[in-house]
């Protein structure tokens, strides 16, 4: 069985799907110079997000990747069964 995936990251999945959003934009609402906050980087490497090249850092899109996608839609359907 995998780790469960932290709120904090679910809140970060459910930001990034809730509309486009740019690198530019994803790195200013999410970045964090605290090495106990790094869950811009940990979506990437748990590869729950991906980048869209668009040329440039404010043309390039962030989004969820089948397995962000998958990581949402089972906390949806686990939080619906759950009330």
């Amino acid at each position: 069985m995998s780790e469960p995936v932290s709120l904090l990251m679910l809140q970060f999945l459910s930001w990034i799907s809730s509309r486009h959003r740019t690198y530019d934009e994803a790195m200013e609402a999410w970045h964090s110079t605290c090495p106990r906050q790094t869950i811009w980087e940990d979506a990437f490497i748990e590869g729950f997000v991906q980048v869209e090249n668009g040329g440039t850092a404010d043309e390039c899109k962030v989004i969820l990747s089948a397995r962000g996608k998958a990581i949402l839609d089972e906390h949806s359907n686990h939080k619906r069964h759950a009330t």
